[in-house]
């Protein structure tokens, strides 16, 4: 039996003071139903994917979302955590009860608050998604962590300052035609090439362009067994759907293989009996430019250390063969943890059904989702394809 997103929702992603982490559940939640045009009662289940780790005081926050709509009381409600893949760990145990038999229809949501605390407990918080013994307690945040495993690939393959400013150049361009978009501003290469007063190393050699925002944020969807889809005005198939774990400790890895990732994208393609040239395009993890580098490269479109290449042939820009994060990426759409997952779904589903609005890659008919967990710890790829 497969699985289809058949609904779906999206707020805004940026600093929303208006808005607590109940508000941004119960909004989307509710409108993914709506978009869906089913009522509530026929939602079997609800599935939250949220890091939260200190970012809200509420820790027990998944059956916050039958607040929406009183037809979800009684619903089996439960929040999944995996990082910053908390999003498609909540769909793919969504997408795993619909295939058991255990529910007809599901709701998935995705949200994160960031903004309530400050700027150095966002960073000590974030920090204990490391492998702590080893890396948080030594001192390393995230953009240490992705600054290490840059220095590790100059020193490999040479320095490509110059290339994670293209992507960082690329996706900002991108998200001014993302509505939901953070950042709308499109910066250029010499600004995010250039470290100033306004764009500072971060972590040598990652600057302030090189880091994804910190944010908050929502998004949603409606899935349901596949036989459903007929009854539906929007049916996307998740045509595969891999997960791929591989250890904590970043000193048990060669991080610049990212082979957790390149497993999982391997897995994906051959469930789903397509070449990654098949696919019209891919949103992928980009919490670091350098992450993105290493994604070409653990699709297959490059091999290890040419990943540049795909740049300066135009293959991953908006008008290329095979557009990367044409909704601006983590880099400008920001990333609110436990939405970005179930964001990136969403919006590969908008690109697939034409929805896509200026954001649209023409003629889209099968799209990539790479959501990352750490450093490469926990890879979740899926192959999306319009069924109807």
């Amino acid at each position: 039996m497969g699985v289809s997103i058949v609904g779906w929702a999206h707020t805004p992603f940026g600093r929303l003071d208006g808005l607590d982490l109940e508000s941004l559940i119960t909004g989307v939640a509710g409108q993914s139903i709506q978009h869906a045009g089913i009522s509530a009662r026929e939602v079997d289940a609800v599935w939250l994917g949220q890091l939260n780790g200190g970012f809200v005081p509420e820790i027990f926050a998944a059956s916050m979302a039958l607040q929406a709509d009183e037809g979800l009381r009684w619903k089996p409600a439960t929040r999944v955590e995996n990082a910053c893949a908390s999003g498609a760990a909540a769909l793919y145990a969504a997408c795993d009860a619909i295939e058991a038999g255990r529910a007809r229809i599901a709701l998935v949501i995705g949200a994160e608050k960031m903004s309530a605390v400050s700027g150095a407990e966002t960073t000590r918080i974030l920090g204990n998604a490391s492998y702590v013994k080893e890396e948080a307690a030594a001192g390393l945040s995230f953009p240490g962590i992705f600054a290490q495993i840059a220095q590790a690939y100059f020193a490999r393959y040479g320095d490509h300052s110059e290339t994670l400013a293209h992507i960082a150049a690329k996706n900002h361009a991108n998200g001014v035609r993302n509505p939901w978009a953070q950042m709308r501003k499109d910066l250029g290469f010499a600004f995010c090439n250039t470290v100033s007063d306004k764009n500072p190393l971060v972590a040598a050699p990652l600057r302030k362009t090189d880091c994804s925002l910190v944010s908050d944020g929502a998004a949603a969807v409606i899935v349901a067994s596949s036989e459903l889809a007929a009854q539906f005005p929007r049916a996307i198939s998740l045509r595969s759907r891999v997960q791929v774990n591989d250890y904590l400790p970043l000193s048990r890895r060669d991080a610049v293989a990212f082979e957790g990732p390149q497993r999982a994208w391997s897995a994906a393609l051959a469930q789903a009996g397509c070449k990654i040239t098949d696919l019209s395009l891919a949103e992928v993890h980009d919490c670091f430019t350098i992450a993105e580098l290493l994604s070409y490269e653990a699709m297959g479109l490059a091999p290890p250390g040419q990943g540049a290449r795909l740049l300066a042939d135009g293959v991953v820009h908006a008008t290329g063969s095979l557009p990367v994060n044409p909704s601006g990426g983590l880099k400008a759409k920001g990333h609110p943890i436990g939405a970005t997952g179930v964001s990136m779904h969403v919006l590969a589903a908008m690109q697939l059904m034409g929805e896509a609005g200026d954001m649209q890659v023409p003629g889209a008919s099968m799209a990539g989702v790479f959501n990352m967990g750490g450093s490469a710890v926990a890879s979740y790829v899926s192959i999306l394809e319009r069924l109807r």
